[in-house]
């Protein structure tokens, strides 16, 4: 499709669908804490707590991105 192989697709479908995921996760996090009324450290508690899996994806994105040749 438009010259693009399966895996290219794929790919660009995995790095940019769940980069706008996580963002739109990081909007649901801060309005969280927005509506429990969390303070400071109730909100970085949060996005400590629920964004450590982001993390693991954007540092894998990166580990990948350094390794390839």
């Amino acid at each position: 499709m438009f010259g693009f192989s399966e895996e290219q697709i794929a790919g660009f479908g995995l790095t940019f669908g769940v980069g706008a995921f996580m963002l739109y996760m990081v909007f649901i996090i801060g309005q969280l804490a927005w509506e429990s009324k969390a303070g400071k450290f109730g909100t970085f508690v949060l996005f400590l707590a629920l964004g450590l899996g982001m993390l693991g994806f954007v540092a894998k994105f990166v580990i990948q991105w350094l390794l390839t040749p």
